[in-house]
């Protein structure tokens, strides 16, 4: 038992180690696609903390999401969050699952580059949207009373570009249309959709955001049209966009051709060419063609027959 505990161990030590060849050498092409979606990402908050400056609250606006929906209190708040962490982590750890697991479909540093285009452009048309009209917010913090719900003149610019990370984050208000949790989840599960291989997990994914939907709203997060929005305006930017990005490579059919060839690998690669060419073919498979040893010299299939053909005249 310990020695094929040790020997699994082993193996799993080595696709870790080569995996992370990979996905290092993926990652020094890629890094500014990758660094720019990132900052992108902070210009997002950004933009959703200098919104919250603008934001005046108001009675809340009729919804008939409020409507048809019981709300679930202040209390009960974080069965939203806690379900959208749930769907953020799951599909982290699904995409850095090729460093553990043998059968693999994906490159973690190709995926992300997708995903993070897509979070871009659906969150740049997100910034237009909510700059464009500022809604009075139905949240909790964001209603007449609340101290939180308009935010003072800020004192020094570091105040604005540090957000107030993660309150800031968290208790913003003006940013409603659309939900930018819809954005991630959507995201996330249509990136599954296409690159996943359990079915009942991509069935799952779409049953956790149309509860993630529900929840928002029921949490008074954001309006009805808040998520309405983000279902239609993500799904057609993530159709429009997979159709310009390139395609990933596909990692089901065996060994990746981004894998560096193993020591073996290139003996013996080395030693079949030398041996073609000890019998007289080209390394080149399109050039592989039947010679023949005719008065010490080694012929092809054209100059064997010019060579028959002078036999026989001088006969």
């Amino acid at each position: 038992m310990t020695l094929y505990i040790g020997r699994e161990a082993s193996k799993l030590w080595k696709r870790v180690c080569a995996e992370t060849t990979t996905e290092i050498n993926l990652l020094a092409d890629n890094w500014k696609y990758i660094l720019t979606g990132l900052i992108l990402q902070y210009i997002h908050g950004l933009a959703a903390r200098g919104v919250h400056y603008l934001h005046r609250p108001g009675p809340t606006l009729q919804d008939a999401g409020f409507f048809l929906l019981p709300e679930l209190g202040e209390d009960k708040a974080y069965i939203s969050e806690t379900v959208f962490t749930f769907a953020f982590l799951s599909f982290v750890m699904w995409t850095f699952h090729p460093f553990i697991f043998k059968s693999k479909k994906i490159y973690t540093v190709l995926v992300w580059c997708r995903v993070l285009a897509f979070l871009v452009a659906s969150q740049f048309l997100r910034i237009i949207t909510f700059y464009s009209t500022q809604l009075p917010g139905p949240n909790y913090h964001c209603r007449e009373g609340s101290k939180l719900a308009r935010l003072p003149h800020p004192e020094s610019v570091f105040e604005v570009l540090l957000i107030n990370f993660p309150r800031g984050i968290t208790h913003g208000c003006g940013d409603l249309i659309f939900s930018s949790h819809m954005i991630f989840t959507l995201v996330f599960v249509l990136t599954y959709q296409k690159y996943g291989t359990k079915r009942c997990i991509k069935q799952l994914g779409w049953l956790v955001a149309v509860v993630q939907s529900f929840l928002i709203i029921a949490s008074r997060k954001h309006y009805t049209v808040d998520v309405t929005v983000a279902w239609y305006t993500v799904n057609l930017v993530v159709f429009f966009l997979d159709k310009k990005l390139p395609e990933l490579p596909d990692r089901t059919g065996g060994a990746s051709f981004l894998l560096p060839l193993s020591t073996r690998d290139k003996d013996s690669k080395t030693k079949e060419e030398s041996h073609k060419l000890l019998n007289g073919n080209s390394v080149d498979p399109a050039d592989w063609r039947q010679r023949t040893l005719v008065n010490g010299k080694t012929l092809d299939d054209a100059n064997l027959v010019h060579a028959d053909a002078t036999a026989m005249n001088g006969a």
